[in-house]
């Protein structure tokens, strides 16, 4: 199996500041790129460059220029090209699809924070000699930087990132042939309901609760965005001390809420990976519930629409993407299969609605958390059916329905 392991760099003031051109210098040649196929498509009839055509150009872009392209490392200026070659191809296939294309865009100073090396050992090297304080990633053009690895690496390192986040720096390695850590059998099977006012229920109706991290923080990021919107529009090289300030405020609360968010996940992937051998959870399409409702015209007045209820639909959408269901998802996928547990993912159609008892289906069986069956009167909390019925749809046997 692969997985990534994420741990801080130390480095010194000439290496933090070699690191930084690094990025600036990765970022001067993703847009260079961006710029040429631009070019090439609206001045030379429509022609298309694909990235063997700019990678074959490095060799003269190095020579040409080697106090900035040339003392990096050349995979990670292909590694560069190809995150480029993946956005048009990304580009092309929405485009196909009829979706709304978004062509991609030049990259500014703080939007490139991440520069890839393919290949542990070309242009980098992973210290693997121990874990403890002494531990070493070698960059080329950078040095010797120290690393703070706080776990033991497992695996073969497979590639080598280095990502920017604030001012603080961070190695992230991709390893593969991780042998899994098998859990001792336990018998129990679940299946899960996601929700918004529970985090998630079981089948055996122990409800997690949402902790909303990002309405929590609400107040705190609008305070700090009215501060930062309070400065006049300056360029990069006229921007004052107090104005960068008020960007790593407002960038500093983001991460915040994001690394709450993925502390919870882990945690509650964690409880259920340990207590239970089979897990069932909803297919959910997140993209799909959180898109906003199309504009409806009035036929009586031209130019006027309807009420569509795009109001309250932002709310929810608000409280779909704070709950993190997606991130949370991917989470416990990763440690099952670690843990050798099974993971059943099921059509989530009217699971809320269905009685578990008897079987019928109707959108009024569900009175928000309150669920009572038309046809039968079963009365149970909406949560805990939507679970129920998760399991019973991925065909595990509940001691209550035994």
């Amino acid at each position: 199996m692969i997985r990534a392991y994420t741990f801080l760099l130390r480095p010194t003031v000439r290496q933090r500041q070699a690191l930084g051109e690094m990025l600036r210098d990765h970022c001067s040649l993703y847009n260079s790129a961006l710029q040429e196929r631009r070019d090439a498509y609206r001045h030379a009839s429509k022609t298309s460059i694909k990235y063997g055509q700019q990678s074959a150009q490095l060799k003269e872009i190095r020579a040409f220029d080697p106090e900035r392209q040339g003392r990096w490392s050349f995979s990670s200026q292909q590694a560069t090209l190809r995150r480029l070659d993946k956005a048009f191809q990304a580009f092309f296939r929405r485009v196909k699809a009829g979706q709304k294309p978004g062509y991609p865009r030049f990259r500014g100073a703080m939007w490139f924070d991440t520069v890839e090396f393919p290949r542990d050992g070309d242009g980098c090297r992973w210290d693997s000699t121990g874990h403890g304080p002494v531990t070493r990633v070698r960059l080329q053009g950078v040095g010797h930087v120290r690393v703070h690895q706080h776990r033991l690496v497992k695996g073969r390192v497979k590639t080598v990132s280095i990502k920017r986040e604030g001012r603080q720096w961070y190695v992230v390695l991709a390893c593969d042939e991780v042998a899994a850590e098998p859990l001792p059998a336990t018998g129990a099977v679940t299946g899960i309901d996601m929700g918004v006012t529970h985090f998630l229920t079981t089948s055996e109706g122990a409800h997690v609760e949402n902790p909303r991290h990002g309405k929590r923080n609400a107040d705190a990021l609008a305070e700090a965005q009215r501060a930062l919107k309070a400065f006049p529009r300056r360029k990069r090289e006229t921007r004052t001390t107090k104005h960068r300030r008020a960007v790593e405020k407002v960038a500093k609360l983001h991460r915040k809420v994001r690394r709450q968010r993925l502390d919870h996940a882990h945690k509650a992937a964690l409880c259920l990976v340990r207590d239970y051998d089979q897990i069932a959870h909803e297919r959910l399409s997140i993209a799909n519930m959180v898109r906003t409702p199309k504009p409806k015209p009035d036929p009586e007045t031209p130019g006027a629409f309807l009420p569509n209820g795009a109001a309250s639909k932002a709310g929810l959408n608000r409280s779909i993407l704070d709950a993190g269901w997606g991130v949370f998802l991917g989470i416990l996928a990763q440690k099952a299969e670690s843990a050798a547990r099974v993971l059943i993912p099921v059509d989530p159609r009217n699971t809320s609605r269905t009685c578990p008892e008897c079987g019928h289906v109707d959108a009024q069986n569900r009175d928000g958390e309150k669920f009572q069956c038309t046809s039968c009167q079963h009365i149970d909390h909406a949560d805990h059916v939507g679970a129920w019925n998760v399991a019973l749809r991925a065909g595990l046997v509940l001691p209550d329905v035994a």
